[in-house]
């Protein structure tokens, strides 16, 4: 009843306004929202399942570095108190006479002069030979160009022992044997070093080297001025590679080198535990020593490493 007589009302007021109906146009109700998308349990697993991931990481990590860690405390114990059970992870009292007594009862400068030279040696050799063999792959244009490249990284699945006799025999023929340019003259060419570089060259647009050579520049100046200035990570993760490779070789010196005042830092070490099999915080204040220049060069060039290693794999 209310509503009807609302109505008449209105229509009274029309009909004293001209003498027709005006009507009001109700305001429309406006859609009710839809269900929102409820996100709250789902970042939740998100973050729960990334914590986890850190955590795992994390233990991971750990797990690898705790062995450093006991030989990089070891090497600053007593010699009785290396093996101690409960182990001790932090000594008493720091013995750092220990790096003064290992360079008093060993050769350990020449041992590391020798392993630096031969590392630096062959790291800038496999550099240069395998970027400028990689350029050629990658850049020259040539009959068999593909089949060679095939062959040539082919060689990477043979092992080293395969012909490392035939090896001895021509060195030892021409006189390099008992010298340190044996070592040199094996490790100069790399077939990795030439795939991984080729594999990073591909990613250079082939857009630049065709301007270089319309400019007139030669072949040799497009891969120093355009091609290695790019390759940065990719240069930089085969100095890390090789280095380490070099520092840590053990077999090629035993082979070649045969004078002691030839040995690398991996034969000395190994002579030195040989003498000394009981004097345990000195072997490890050696191996320390020679984990330390590794760990500082990989620090220094970590941020290169991975980026060469993630963008050699890519094309395009």
């Amino acid at each position: 009843m209310a509503g009807r007589s609302s109505a008449t009302s209105l229509e009274e007021q029309g009909a004293e306004q001209g003498g027709r109906a005006v009507t009001t146009p109700l305001p429309e109700a406006a859609p009710s929202p839809g269900p929102q998308p409820r996100r709250g349990p789902r970042r939740r697993a998100t973050t729960v399942g990334r914590a986890v991931g850190y955590v795992v990481l994390a233990v991971a990590a750990a797990a690898v570095l705790l062995p450093f860690f006991w030989m990089v405390t070891s090497s600053l114990k007593e010699n009785n108190q290396v093996f101690t059970v409960p182990i001790q992870w932090v000594p008493e009292t720091f013995r750092w006479q220990n790096y003064v007594e290992i360079f008093q009862r060993s050769d350990l400068l020449t041992w590391v002069k020798n392993t630096l030279l031969l590392s630096v040696a062959v790291t800038t050799l496999q550099v240069l030979t395998g970027s400028f063999a990689a350029y050629g792959f990658s850049r020259v244009r040539f009959p068999g160009r593909d089949a060679l490249f095939l062959l040539y990284v082919a060689t990477i699945a043979v092992p080293w022992q395969a012909y490392m006799i035939p090896q001895f025999i021509m060195l030892s023929d021409v006189g390099l044997s008992d010298t340190l340019w044996a070592i040199i003259a094996l490790q100069t060419f790399s077939a990795f070093g030439v795939f991984l570089m080729k594999q990073f060259y591909d990613t250079i647009p082939e857009e630049l080297s065709e301007a270089a050579r319309i400019d007139g520049m030669s072949e040799y100046g497009i891969w120093r001025k355009i091609m290695l200035p790019l390759s940065v990570p990719a240069i930089a993760t085969l100095v890390l590679l090789t280095f380490v490779n070099t520092w840590n070789d053990y077999l090629g010196p035993l082979i070649y080198l045969r004078s002691p005042d030839l040995w690398t830092i991996q034969l000395g070490l190994k002579t030195f535990v040989s003498q000394y099999n009981a004097d345990y915080a000195l072997i490890m204040t050696g191996s320390v020593l020679s984990v330390l220049p590794i760990a500082v060069i990989f620090m220094l060039g970590q941020r290169y490493f991975v980026e060469g290693i993630a963008t050699s794999g890519m094309k395009g």
